[in-house]
């Protein structure tokens, strides 16, 4: 899953960026309120981490640009020195989904991020099957006919990818977009050599589905012929 941290504070920007990338999300983060707001139209997220004392502009105010882009409906947890309770209900009701008083401690933003991405209408499943294939995304837990799989964190979010919308096909770009951050380099190759070790080991674990490679286009997960 892929998240979007809005902090202007340098030293806590970095430690939720390796902190949550540790924990297996794709992570951009924005500095400024306009840098954030042209990376809601450039990429899809699964959630937003927002501070409220963003330099350029108000965070109420990125919160409400969001419907503008294509996260309209994004998921938004606040950062916020103010323990106010007019401060609380005004995030609250421009459209946040929860709110998280500074300091706090990693794991607990964690898990109310795994919270907000659980609720009705959010992108997150409980655990997505093909044949004998699952992931549970909250946990990032592979099996393969009630076995696990060991996979690295990018080889589980591109099964992710590709579990959701099987046997559709995902074309290659939406993959980079989603399996790296903004500022990664990213090889002309990188997708296809992912793909390609995914394959094998789905393969070596007796999965009943494959990955299909569609030329020009991207890949798609399909149940084996029986």
């Amino acid at each position: 899953m892929k998240l979007l941290v809005v902090e202007d504070h340098p030293a806590l920007r970095g430690l939720l960026h390796k902190h949550l990338q540790r924990a297996g999300f794709v992570v951009d983060t924005a500095e400024h309120g306009r840098q954030a707001q042209a990376m809601l139209g450039l990429s899809r997220y699964d959630a937003m981490i927002l501070d409220l004392g963003l330099p350029d502009m108000h965070g109420l105010s990125l919160l409400a640009a969001r419907s503008a882009t294509r996260n309209n409906d994004l998921p938004c947890i606040i950062l916020t020195a103010c323990d106010a309770l007019e401060s609380r209900v005004a995030g609250l009701d421009a459209g946040a989904d929860d709110y998280l008083l500074k300091p706090f401690e990693m794991p607990e933003l964690e898990a109310r991020l795994r919270a907000v991405l659980r609720r009705p209408g959010m992108r997150s499943e409980r655990r997505l099957r093909l044949g004998n294939l699952s992931l549970c995304p909250d946990t990032r837990d592979v099996q393969v006919a009630q076995r696990p799989l060991l996979l690295s964190k990018r080889e589980v979010a591109l099964l992710g990818e590709l579990l959701r919308s099987a046997p559709r096909v995902v074309i290659k770009d939406h993959l980079e977009e989603r399996l790296y951050s903004l500022d990664a380099a990213v090889t002309p190759n990188a997708i296809e050599a992912l793909v390609s070790r995914l394959r094998r080991k789905l393969l070596a674990a007796g999965a009943d589905s494959s990955i299909e490679t569609l030329r020009g286009l991207g890949y798609r997960l399909v149940a084996n012929a029986s």
